[in-house]
């Protein structure tokens, strides 16, 4: 120890042996106080430090066989990345060409990817594996991208490409995961009797492309292939086709690329030259044909007085019906759908419907095994949910209830209390009225009862318009709708602004179970003028069969105007926001119409205006529509495509988000 000599200051002992004490004690509640900082930073809840963030997609390292190999023999096929791998929705998304008859396997290993090949390799021919972007990587999830390995059995490998869109005809919706292929064989027969040449499948955009072609001349179809056969066997499977033959081709041609530094700064701009494969630029249209094939698909008895036979799909013929337990079928009411796809029965005896079980054989035409419509006969047993028992105790419970209130309102109100007769004691013919509230000058009104009516007392009717402060007899028509044995709509000549009354007595409608309807006394008001908009739109079309429809932001019909000298014009809008479609109408019969394939025919063209049109109280809209003017895959506006592209892979906002977390 080296004691040091104490100088001479100005300063006391006592003042020396304080600044001593004070520089020998400094360091050590520093030290502390590090201590305490580090171990609460080591306490703290954060994540953990990955290490650096990895932006970069797998890469393969080596094939086996060599991607785009000749005179291949091996049915296994092993590929290697350099980074662990996962194949998404591999079912979806991989395709192998041409088709397989036995399903190919293929797994993952690690940083690999193992396919085997069931069927036996054909001689001189090209086999692509395309992955599309199911190939991620293990950690970020970051797609390959669109990759495709190819081999060939022969001598030389075939690169052409044929890719397009494939859209539903109805809607223009783009369909995903739906086989688009190629047919060497021209004959129409090909697409019943063959499996595809080559094949592909869309992506979520409707995209397709099809690889390894051969020089030739080939047609293309599209088909949602239901039993795994790779040819057109079913009719409840969707379709797509196309008469025109196509020529695979290719010529150079350059790209522009763009480098950039950030998400808002350009580094450079390449041009990249490349090979274009023609065409590029198909468009498929798919439907399914008017057909479903016909079975019982369920019955129902709610209640006891009816009970409805729900079948699959449309049928000419009406089942035959034998009661077994009972007497009096050719007496039952049969409401029918438009189709013949829900039939309800109403059992008019009481004898028959107060029985708790209706015992009966239903004969009905059924599809077969082959796909054949045959006879077939049932025996059904049908119980209501509610019993006429269960119904008349419930009723008279709501008798005394009634009675017991009207009981204690007479000893409270003394002589006051006015009786009121009991509403339990009748049942009612309910209806409901729509639209319910106030209404276009277009519009009418619709009545909907409960029950099919059997009858209406015209006389028990009366319609009046308020003029001032008076309500005047204005003519009007009450008439059943069409198909409709329980509507009837009510037409008048509605004006702007003004209100209107419809009246009707009690007992005016009555059903054919003998119920009937209480007073109706309904005010309508009809909605001023200056609250509308108007639209009228001017068709660059040379078609004189076109029908016009505005859709709502759910891609729902609102309105449709068959187009009359290349004009279709819409009054009394409400204001909002609308989209326009088209349908040529071949068949004239004012509906969308499907395609059949035996027939030759395709489905109704379909058109969008390609943008939203905002209408606005008091506004008169006229808009122009070049309605061939840009391809049928770039119309329909993205707000109302159901059919939305897969979400993207967002790896930087991803890993941007967890390094703000860290």
């Amino acid at each position: 120890v080296i004691h040091e000599c104490p100088r001479k200051t100005g300063k006391s002992l006592k003042t020396k042996k304080k600044h001593n004490m004070q520089k020998r004690l400094t360091p050590y509640p520093l030290i502390a106080l590090l201590c305490i900082l580090v171990l609460a930073a080591c306490a703290s809840i954060g994540s953990p430090d990955g290490g650096p963030l990895d932006y970069d997609p797998p890469k393969v390292v080596k094939c086996q066989p060599a991607n785009m190999s000749v005179n291949n023999r091996e049915k296994k096929l092993t590929l290697t990345f350099d980074e662990f791998i996962v194949l998404e929705n591999a079912s979806e998304k991989v395709v192998v060409s041409p088709p397989q008859k036995e399903m190919p396997e293929i797994r993952t290993s690690g940083k690999k990817i193992h396919i085997t090949l069931n069927d036996s390799l054909k001689k001189n021919t090209t086999y692509t594996v395309d992955f599309s972007d199911a190939i991620v990587d293990n950690n970020e999830g970051n797609p390959m991208g669109n990759f495709t390995y190819a081999f060939s059995t022969g001598s030389e490998i075939d690169t052409m490409e044929v890719s397009g869109t494939l859209l539903e005809a109805e809607n223009l919706e783009p369909i995903k995961g739906m086989l688009v292929g190629l047919y060497a064989d021209l004959a129409d027969s090909a697409f019943t009797t063959q499996s595809f040449t080559r094949v592909s499948r869309t992506n979520s955009r409707g995209q397709f492309t099809i690889k390894g072609v051969a020089p030739g001349k080939y047609r293309i179809y599209g088909l949602q292939d239901m039993d795994g056969d790779f040819r057109f066997s079913q009719k409840a499977e969707k379709i797509a086709f196309d008469s025109v033959i196509i020529e695979p081709t290719c010529a150079p041609d350059t790209r522009q690329d763009t480098v950039w530094i950030d998400s808002t700064h350009i580094d450079t701009v390449k041009t990249i030259p490349y090979t274009h494969f023609y065409p590029d630029n198909v468009i498929l249209r798919g439907f399914t044909e008017d057909y479903q094939d016909l079975h019982l698909l369920k019955t129902e008895r709610p209640i006891p007085e009816m009970f409805t036979l729900y079948f699959t799909g449309p049928s000419d013929t009406i089942p035959t019906l034998k009661g077994l337990n009972f007497e009096g079928v050719e007496n039952m009411v049969l409401e029918r759908s438009l189709h013949n796809d829900t039939l309800t029965y109403w059992i008019t005896d009481t004898t028959v419907a107060y029985k708790d079980t209706l015992t009966f054989s239903l004969t009905y035409l059924d599809t077969d095994t082959l796909g054949q419509l045959a006879y077939r006969t049932d025996t059904l047993d049908l119980i209501p949910k509610i019993t006429h028992a269960r119904q008349a105790k419930e009723r008279q419970k709501k008798i005394e209830e009634w009675e017991d209130q009207q009981k204690k309102a007479k000893r409270r109100q003394k002589e006051k209390y006015v009786a009121k007769p009991n509403p339990f004691l009748r049942e009612d013919l309910t209806y409901k009225m729509q639209p319910s509230g106030g209404i276009a000058p277009t519009q009418n009104i619709k009545f909907t009862f409960a029950e099919p009516v059997a009858g209406i007392d015209t006389t028990a009717l009366r319609f009046y318009k308020q003029k001032d402060s008076l309500w005047l007899e204005e003519p009007y028509l009450f008439l059943p709708v069409e198909g409709d044995m329980r509507s009837y709509m009510l037409y008048a000549e509605w004006h702007p602004g003004d209100k209107y009354k419809f009246e009707a007595d009690s007992n005016a409608v009555k059903s054919i179970l003998g119920k009937v309807s209480t007073a109706i006394k309904k005010e309508i008001p009809v909605t001023p003028e200056e609250e509308f908009s108007s639209l009228f739109i001017r068709l660059i079309l040379p078609d004189t069969a076109a029908y016009v429809q505005l859709m709502d932001n759910s891609d729902k019909v609102v309105r449709s105007a068959k187009a009359v000298n290349n004009r279709a014009d819409f009054f009394y809008l409400k204001p909002g926001e609308y989209y326009l479609r088209l349908f040529i109408d071949r068949n004239n019969d004012g509906k969308w119409t499907t395609g059949d394939y035996a027939a030759n025919r395709q489905p109704e063209e379909v058109f969008y205006f390609p943008k939203s049109l905002t209408l606005r109280a008091r506004w008169e809209v006229e808009q122009d529509w070049d309605v061939r003017g840009i391809p049928l895959n770039k119309q329909k506006p993205e707000a109302i495509t159901k059919q939305k592209p897969d979400a993207e892979k967002k790896i930087k906002q991803r890993n941007a988000e967890r390094e703000r977390n860290r």
